[in-house]
């Protein structure tokens, strides 16, 4: 499963022009690796107390089959943010990830935020606030980190986190003591090195086990020979693909490799979630050029689990969690830079962006009531990095989009993730084909030895039979 974090139509179609553009063609005719996946859907992704959903509530959703409220993970709907007391057997809802488990195959998550972050924690914790990644983090909110346990410390100590064969992302701070080392002082306020604990668990099991933190000791790695990887690249998240260290920091695509080759070495099969998760950050702080490379190199990523996996016998859904509110408008010309000017507003005569958004950062008060001018005042913008896309209205971070994102899918019963559908759905159509979850039954063998044989069933019978999982 891939998600694009943010990763709107909007987004889509823009990186698809960009990465086009980089190969000095028009961009329009330009395909991204998942435009062509056979079948596409719409997902809705609203929360079950928010119109516009974050990535904490929707992780949820396409992980677990379950919606739940605003800012939190791996809980219903019955649990509302903060309510730590309210967390237990009968409100957590259990993962895609936990079932594959049960089903005895591999499991892994790779991301490019912290691994403790929401989509990725949405494989693994239950927790009623998506902020609560080390102890300090409950502790600030004045609560008892010891009833209600951190993300990282479920990563460690609690199934199915520390059952997970490949862990690959950012965020080591939240693993670590304050003043751990010179190096490397994290942010856990009880004093424990859970890196440490988690080399101590695999050790324990007589597991063969790897830790790395730079570009070339996962690249040097012996994947035939490891069992389980904890790879953290850097403190908090890893850094945006531009501007980022290339001789210390992995690329999406280079741990999504490493992953599948771990993971694919189980003959029972593997579940794998990877997160191009900032593209959200992109959105978030209106640098649209860094937004759009990243969806460029989560595209890269997909591709490369596409050539590696057979259509066969390995369903493929790329998604995204939620939308934002960048625009893609006027009526520039065929070819135009997709990071330039549109044209010229027949109001004011002033030029304006291609890329614009509703809100955040790249607001520009008018100056004695002229309307900022692009092209004048950042000529050289459609090749800054750092440049704030213009918005609408000011907010300290751009905000999420509400429409329905899209879904595409290849491989095993991906007709099933066709139309428009819950985002819940997506996981239940994804158990279904691959024989995971609490109903196995459905499934029976076949006489040609392949795994398994399933019925075809419509979209709306599994959502009744299938929820709420937990």
């Amino acid at each position: 499963m891939f998600l694009g974090d943010g990763m709107s139509i909007a987004t889509v179609t823009a990186a698809r022009i960009y990465a086009g553009q980089l190969k000095g063609a028009p961009g329009e005719e330009n395909n991204l690796a998942f435009d062509n996946f056979p079948h596409t859907g719409l997902s809705k992704t609203y929360c079950v107390d928010a119109q516009v959903a974050d990535s904490a509530c929707s992780s949820t959703a396409y992980l677990s089959g379950v919606k739940g409220s605003i800012g939190t993970i791996g809980v219903t709907g019955e649990v509302a943010r903060k309510q730590c007391d309210k967390v237990n057997d009968q409100t957590s809802a259990t993962s895609i990830l936990y079932w594959a488990q049960k089903a005895g195959k591999s499991t892994g998550i790779v991301t490019t935020t912290r691994v403790t972050h929401a989509s990725p924690a949405g494989t693994y914790a239950h927790t009623a606030d998506r902020d609560w990644e080390s102890d300090s983090d409950v502790a600030a909110d004045n609560l008892d980190p010891s009833r209600c346990q951190d993300i990282a410390s479920q990563l460690v100590n609690n199934s199915p986190g520390k059952d997970i064969n490949v862990i690959l992302g950012g965020g080591w701070r939240e693993f670590l003591p304050v003043n751990a080392s010179e190096e490397a002082s994290g942010r856990r306020g009880d004093n424990e090195d859970l890196i440490k604990k988690w080399a101590l668990d695999k050790e324990a099991r007589g597991a063969r086990y790897a830790f790395v933190n730079d570009r070339q000791s996962l690249s040097n790695l012996d994947t035939q020979n490891t069992d389980f990887l904890l790879g953290l690249f850097g403190p908090s998240h890893m850094e945006y693909h531009l501007g980022a260290d290339e001789e210390e920091q992995p690329t999406l695509e280079e741990m999504t490799r490493t992953a599948i080759n771990i993971l694919s070495r189980n003959p029972k099969g593997f579940f794998l979630f990877v997160e191009g998760g900032r593209i959200d950050h992109g959105h978030h702080e209106t640098l649209a050029r860094r937004a759009l490379d990243e969806t460029v190199e989560f595209s890269k990523a997909v591709r490369t689990a596409d050539d590696m996996t057979d259509d066969g016998d390995t369903l493929m859904v790329t998604t995204a969690d939620h939308a934002h509110t960048m625009s893609f408008s006027g009526y520039p010309a065929r070819g135009n830079d997709i990071l330039s000017v549109a044209g010229v507003s027949d109001v004011d005569n002033i030029p304006y962006a291609t890329l614009s958004y509703a809100n955040g950062p790249g607001y520009r008060k008018p100056d004695a009531g002229v309307r900022y001018n692009v092209l004048t005042d950042d000529m050289n913008f459609a090749e800054d990095i750092k440049y704030h896309f213009p918005s609408g209205l000011p907010t300290a971070i751009e905000t999420h989009g509400g429409e329905d994102v899209s879904v595409y899918s290849k491989g095993p019963w991906a007709h099933l993730l066709t139309g428009v559908m819950e985002q819940s759905f997506i996981p239940v159509a994804m158990m279904y084909a691959s024989c995971l979850g609490p109903h196995t039954t459905m499934c029976t063998p076949r006489r040609d030895n392949a795994p398994y044989h399933l019925h075809q069933v419509r979209q709306d019978s599994l959502l009744k039979e299938a929820t709420p999982l937990r």
